[in-house]
């Protein structure tokens, strides 16, 4: 009920007297539900009666929502609200695009449309995207990287595939990795190489073409691992605060820097992951692999105190969800923006912002501590030793042992 989150007064009396009458008690109980604070919850049905005032002064009823609020972004663009003049602002739409939501779920008004995906403007991207789910285990992610490149391939050489030839997918593999760096020139090559193995394995287009997409020259490990001295880490870490968000903060932080997780890792992280008991952690990492990590006791309580004084109450499983209603989950770019933040705050200038350079930062600060390179892979989950390689260039110690003196000159 409207009255239980907001106390009788002209307000309530004019949500009740406007076009959302009918809806306004479900409404503010389904806000409530979402997990808004009281007082926010009070502001948000504030902001809403600002819109629905608008919506009958300009003669609009229950009928007219959607048109409603296209009309009053349309007004506020024109007519900039001032500072404490009454009217609908730019919080009275968000909660009036919540209202729209929340009738669509009840059917009251019609679902959105959604724009069609590559899929359905070519139904044989459909099948490629089954036959890679089917045949090769591939990730949603991977195969929604590899719709741009498709689609746009589509739209080039042409959608009978039974017309192309060498020349035209190895011209277009070519002319899109020219506008492009060389990882994406080899993301290209890779997605239109496998595409047209399916094509030949499924008889639609002649077996062989695949060889046509040229292979784009990269040098592994050429750039020195971009990473954070100790003391500077350890300043990102102490400049998260004790409250909600701090303490979030904190917990995420020592998930890369101590353990060298993947901002994917994080947000994936859920609480039947974690094992208090003998003190370790299941990762969902690249590839569907499973991986099994120990928790140290700093991490261990990180996580501990912000699920108990920082987390909000949510039936999500993950672990770090949203701070402000709704608590959804987090998504990967939120993990580099926690990075970027606690930079600021520490006033650190780091080579690079975003959550790999903590993950860097493990792996250093696990060398520097006399880790093996094996170990190292072990806990980063590599595939290859030479992906771990790449840190060894760091050991300043071990290379000058085996450094040989330039010829000519004394060491």
């Amino acid at each position: 009920m409207l009255d239980t989150h907001l106390a009788p007064h002209a307000t309530c009396r004019r949500l009740r007297a406007g076009p959302a009458a009918d809806h306004i008690d479900d409404f503010a109980d389904w806000l409530h539900r979402r997990g808004y604070r009281p007082k926010v919850l009070r502001n948000k049905l504030r902001s809403f009666a600002a819109w629905t005032d608008w919506l009958k002064l300009n003669g609009m009823t229950g009928t007219d929502f959607i048109d409603g609020l296209r009309a009053c972004e349309a007004y506020i663009r024109m007519h900039p609200r001032a500072r404490y003049q009454r009217g609908p602002n730019k919080g009275s739409l968000t909660v009036a695009r919540l209202f729209i939501r929340f009738l669509q779920q009840r059917n009251v008004l019609p679902q959105p449309s959604t724009p069609p995906s590559p899929s359905d403007l070519w139904p044989l991207l459909g099948e490629f995207r089954s036959w890679m789910r089917q045949h090769r285990g591939v990730t949603e992610s991977t195969l929604r990287v590899y719709d741009g490149s498709l689609a746009e391939l589509q739209a080039t050489v042409g959608v009978d595939p039974a017309a192309y030839t060498a020349e035209s997918v190895r011209r277009f593999v070519l002319e899109r990795a020219r506008r492009h760096g060389v990882s994406y020139a080899k993301l290209t090559a890779s997605a239109v190489r496998t595409f047209l193995q399916f094509l030949a394995a499924t008889g639609r287009c002649r077996a062989g073409l695949a060889h046509a997409i040229p292979a784009f020259a990269s040098w592994n490990n050429t750039s020195m691992p971009r990473f954070l001295i100790p003391e500077d880490l350890e300043r990102v870490v102490a400049s998260c605060t004790g409250d909600s968000i701090g303490l979030r903060d904190k917990a995420i932080l020592l998930l890369l820097a101590r353990l060298g997780l993947r901002a994917g890792d994080v947000v994936r992280l859920t609480l039947k992951d974690i094992d208090w008991c003998n003190g370790t952690l299941v990762v969902s990492g690249k590839g569907r692999r499973h991986d099994l990590l120990p928790m140290s006791q700093e991490v261990g309580d990180a996580i501990k105190d912000y699920l108990e004084r920082g987390r909000p109450s949510s039936q999500v499983p993950e672990v770090f969800t949203r701070a402000l209603a709704p608590p959804n989950p987090l998504v990967p770019q939120a993990i580099s923006q926690t990075v970027r933040r606690a930079l600021c705050r520490a006033g650190v200038a780091a080579p690079t912002q975003g959550a790999h350079l903590l993950r860097h930062s493990a792996a250093t600060s696990m060398l520097r501590q006399g880790a093996s390179l094996a170990g190292i892979g072990a806990v980063l989950r590599h595939r290859s030793p030479q992906t771990t390689a790449h840190y060894a260039k760091v050991d300043m110690v071990l290379l000058s042992e085996i450094a040989q003196p330039w010829p000519g000159v004394v060491s």
